[in-house]
């Protein structure tokens, strides 16, 4: 197969916003491709995921990674937030839309559709289940992954100062920035809730899952990965003194990956030519 290197494409996401897309398909591909969905205050270039996908890639899979629409990046700068006006905007139902988006550009892209393989990270491994039953889909991963939105949401006192105000705050511990979410955040949930059920999704699902999560972990808890083990009848892969982003951090200044991300993408390799 021809090789594949596209960096910074765009593919058009939520309210017909353009975003950035990465796709690597190399001359020795094996059929399998990696699609990659990053979390809450992510990006595609953040910390290891770039050694992620040379991982893979050297290993001949296909790769795509992509920034979800209102992740806050613009086209012409996709790391960190620009844009907090678009952050303020963003919705879960506008990211399972991006992802759906993701798998039409790659429909577009390749001749052939290969085997498709989700990965997502926290709030984007909730994505990712929710877009799991997707044909175009083979297997998933999750690593860290969100078990439920609804628990996003649990605080009451936050909900009722939120809607009176009509805007939240949460302070991005590395860059410092005061990251605005609009109440149509929550709003857009209720709405669309029957839609944005992972419990549901997992209690249906009959794809491979493979689902990692760190004991050490205080963003997403460890309870979260037993959750959606059980809800798919799968193991729950511990990895022992794990932190939420596996030993990464932004940036990623080292040429290889972090011992516990570098053991997670083994058993993906495994996992997806088994």
């Amino acid at each position: 197969m021809e090789k594949i290197e596209i960096k910074n494409d765009t593919y058009l996401g939520s309210n017909q916003r353009k975003s950035l897309i990465d796709l690597v398909v190399p001359s020795n591909f094996n059929g399998n491709l990696i699609l990659f969905v990053h979390g809450y205050m992510g990006f595609k270039d953040w910390g290891a995921w770039n050694l992620m996908q040379n991982y893979f890639v050297n290993l001949g899979f296909g790769f795509c990674k992509f920034n979800f629409s209102h992740n806050g990046g613009t086209v012409e700068n996709g790391i960190d937030f620009p844009d907090l006006d678009a952050f303020a905007q963003n919705t879960y139902s506008k990211e399972v839309f991006d992802l759906k988006q993701v798998l039409d550009y790659l429909e577009n892209k390749l001749v052939d559709l290969p085997k498709i393989t989700l990965v997502g990270h926290s709030r984007g491994g909730g994505i990712t289940l929710l877009t799991a039953n997707d044909a175009r889909v083979s297997k998933i991963v999750t690593l860290a992954a969100i078990s439920s939105i609804e628990k996003r949401f649990s605080d009451e006192n936050m909900i009722e100062s939120w809607r009176k105000a009509g805007v939240r705050f949460v302070k991005n511990q590395r860059t410092m920035q005061e990251m605005p979410h609009n109440f149509d955040q929550y709003l857009d949930f209720i709405d669309k809730q029957a839609n944005l059920s992972i419990e549901q999704v997992c209690k249906k699902l009959k794809k491979p899952i493979l689902i990692f999560h760190g004991d050490a972990d205080f963003s997403v808890p460890i309870s979260e990965g037993e959750e959606i083990a059980l809800w798919t009848n799968s193991e729950l892969q511990i990895i022992k003194n794990a932190d939420h982003v596996f030993g990464a951090k932004h940036p990623w200044e080292k040429a290889s990956l972090p011992a516990d991300l570098a053991l997670i993408c083994n058993e993906i390799n495994d996992f997806i030519l088994d």
